[in-house]
């Protein structure tokens, strides 16, 4: 599993450990629903800025969603 896939993975468990979907974490992120969809199935290589987003939405910090 590569870095982008793992990545997807976190954001996906904890975004489902917050009772929220891919809409309603898109649309606290101010990204499309359809970016989130391809994120945490690691289709892809997002900026640090857009991780951060994903990050803040999800009350945790940018090295927990990169952390194993």
């Amino acid at each position: 599993m590569d870095i982008t896939e793992q990545f997807g993975k976190k954001v996906r468990h904890l975004r489902k450990l917050k009772n929220l979907s891919q809409d309603e974490l898109a649309e606290l992120c101010e990204l499309h629903r359809t970016y989130i969809g391809s994120v945490e199935r690691g289709e892809r290589n997002i900026t640090l800025i857009n991780a951060n987003k994903i990050a803040n939405a999800l009350s945790v910090s940018l090295a927990e969603l990169v952390t194993e």
